[in-house]
């Protein structure tokens, strides 16, 4: 079963995330906040983590960094969640360490079809 970490400060979207991941079968982790995040992301490895752009008291770039920086045998596939298509933003993501980037609001069909996208049998 592949797990993914919901990283974002709305309960709302972590949990439409979850009952979206979870219906296609995910085991799903929620964090609200960077430290949480990179807590969650050591004790149980996701193999997803989508991280919002914007956190509390968090530079979403920097997290990913970190995240990218830790040991782990199984290198997270991180999508970076935006609400808009600014190109410099998504840019410094990707050079950050994002592998993708999906805009906000989600629904389950643009979820089957970026997971499609990653080759990952939903």
């Amino acid at each position: 079963m592949k797990h993914i970490l919901i990283v974002d400060d709305s309960p709302i979207i972590r949990k439409f995330g979850r009952l979206i991941f979870e219906s296609l079968g995910f085991r799903v982790s929620e964090a609200e906040t960077g430290p949480e995040t990179l807590e969650r992301a050591r004790s149980d490895p996701p193999d997803f983590i989508l991280v919002d752009w914007i956190l509390p008291g968090a530079n979403s770039h920097e997290l990913i960094q970190k995240l990218r920086r830790e040991r782990v045998e199984n290198r997270p596939y991180i999508i970076y969640l935006v609400t808009e298509n600014d190109i410099p933003d998504v840019t410094r993501a990707f050079k950050a360490g994002a592998d993708d980037y999906l805009l906000k609001p989600f629904n389950r069909e643009i979820i089957e079809m970026k997971l499609h996208e990653i080759q990952v049998a939903a």
